[in-house]
C-alpha cells in the first residue's frame, strides 16, 4: 500500500464516519435525554435515502401513508387520555397537534408535490420533513405509556420498533435498492488526494450538526433541562419540565438527524431497505465509545470506525464488519473494569 491508496482510503473512511457520527450523536442524544437506547436510529436513515429515491421517479413514497396512519393512532391515544382527563386542555391541543402536523406533511407532499418534478434539494427537504414527522408519532405510540420503565423494557420496545419498521420499509420500497444523484458533482484536488464534492457537503453538515448539538446541551438552559428528565422525571416534572414534550422533542431531533444521515449517505453507497441496521449499528459502536453520554466522545468512536471499516475493506473486504463490530468488545471490557457495577433502577 503506497502513500495515495492511504490518503484515498483515509478519505473515505473519514466521509462514512462523519455519517455514523450524526447517528451515533443521535443514539447519545436520546439515551441522554429519555435513557432509551433506539436501535432503530439506521432506520431513520434508509427512510430518508428511499424516501428521497421514490421522489425521484415520480411517485408518492409509501412512507406518506404509513405518517398518515400512525398520525392516526397516535390521536387516538391522546384522545383517550383527554377522555380519562376531561379538563386537560392541554392535552386536547397536543392530540390536535399530533394529528394536525403530520397530515399537513401528508397534504403537501402526497397530494401536490409527489407529481411534481421538484429541484433534488427540494425533494429532499420533503424527505427531510416526512422522516423527522416520525419522531414524536413513536415515541407517543411506543415509548410514552412506558416511559418510566426500566432502561432494559424500553431496549426490548426498541428492537420491536426495528423489525417493525424494517418489515414496513420491505413493504414500501421492496427488495431493490436505490442510489440518489449527488448533491454537488464537483472534484477538489488537494495533492495527491482527492476529495468529491458529496464528501465536502457530508464533512461541513456533520460539522455544523455536531456544534449545535454540542452547545444546544452544554450551554442552553432548554438542553440542560432536556437532560434533567433522564436523572430524575419526577424532579423534573416538580420543575416544570414537559417529560412528555421532551421526550418527543427528541425523538425528532433523532428522527430528523436520521433523516438528514440517509440524505447524505444515499449518493455515496446503494441503500437497501435493510441498510439501516448496518449502519446503525457502526453509530451505536460509536456511542458505546463514548459511553453513551459524551458527544466529543461519539464523533472520536464515529471517525476510528470510518477510518478502520475503510482499511479493513482493503485488507479483507470479507471480514470489515466483523473487524468493526469486534471493536466494541475491548471498549466494553474496558468500562466493565472501570466503571461500578450497579443494579437496575426502579
Amino acid at each position: 500500500m503506497d502513500f495515495t491508496i492511504a490518503g484515498v482510503l483515509t478519505v473515505d473512511g473519514l466521509t462514512n464516519g462523519a455519517v455514523y457520527a450524526l447517528l451515533g450523536m443521535g443514539i447519545v442524544l436520546l439515551f441522554s435525554v429519555t435513557r432509551v437506547i433506539f436501535i432503530p436510529q439506521g432506520e431513520f436513515v434508509a427512510y430518508g435515502a428511499l424516501t428521497l429515491a421514490i421522489f425521484q421517479t415520480g411517485q408518492v413514497p409509501g412512507t406518506v401513508w404509513l405518517l398518515f396512519i400512525l398520525a392516526a393512532v397516535a390521536a387516538l391515544m391522546e384522545l383517550v387520555t383527554v377522555w380519562q382527563h376531561r379538563r386537560n386542555a392541554g392535552l386536547a391541543v397536543r392530540a390536535a397537534l399530533l394529528t394536525g402536523l403530520p397530515a399537513l406533511v401528508v397534504g403537501l407532499v402526497g397530494l401536490w408535490a409527489a407529481p411534481h418534478n421538484f429541484p433534488l434539494v427540494v425533494q429532499a427537504l420533503l424527505s427531510l420533513a416526512i422522516v423527522t414527522a416520525y419522531g414524536p408519532l413513536i415515541y407517543r405510540v411506543a415509548y410514552q405509556s412506558l416511559a418510566g420503565a426500566s432502561t432494559l423494557v424500553l431496549l426490548i420496545i426498541s428492537v420491536g420498533v426495528h423489525f417493525a419498521m424494517t418489515g414496513l420499509a420491505l413493504l414500501f420500497f421492496g427488495a431493490e435498492g436505490f442510489r440518489n444523484p449527488s448533491f454537488w458533482d464537483a472534484r477538489l484536488n488537494l495533492g495527491p488526494l482527492s476529495l468529491s464534492g458529496q464528501a465536502l457537503i457530508i464533512f461541513l453538515t456533520s460539522a455544523a450538526l455536531i456544534v449545535l448539538l454540542w452547545l444546544f446541551f452544554e450551554r442552553s438552559l432548554y438542553g440542560k433541562a432536556l437532560q434533567a428528565t433522564a436523572v430524575n422525571r419526577l424532579g423534573a416534572r416538580l420543575m416544570g419540565i414537559s417529560t412528555t414534550g421532551a421526550g418527543q422533542l427528541t425523538f425528532a431531533m433523532a428522527a430528523l438527524i436520521g433523516g438528514l444521515s440517509g440524505l447524505l449517505i444515499g449518493p455515496t453507497t446503494t441503500v437497501f431497505y435493510d441498510s439501516g441496521f448496518l449502519i446503525g449499528l457502526k453509530g451505536f459502536v460509536a456511542a458505546v465509545v463514548a459511553g453513551l453520554h459524551s458527544y466529543p466522545g461519539a464523533l472520536l468512536g464515529a471517525l476510528g470506525v470510518g477510518v478502520i471499516e475503510a482499511f479493513g475493506s482493503f485488507w479483507a473486504s470479507a471480514f470489515k464488519e466483523v473487524i468493526v463490530f469486534t471493536l466494541v468488545l475491548p471498549v466494553l471490557l474496558w468500562r466493565s473494569l472501570r466503571s461500578p457495577h450497579a443494579g437496575e433502577e426502579h
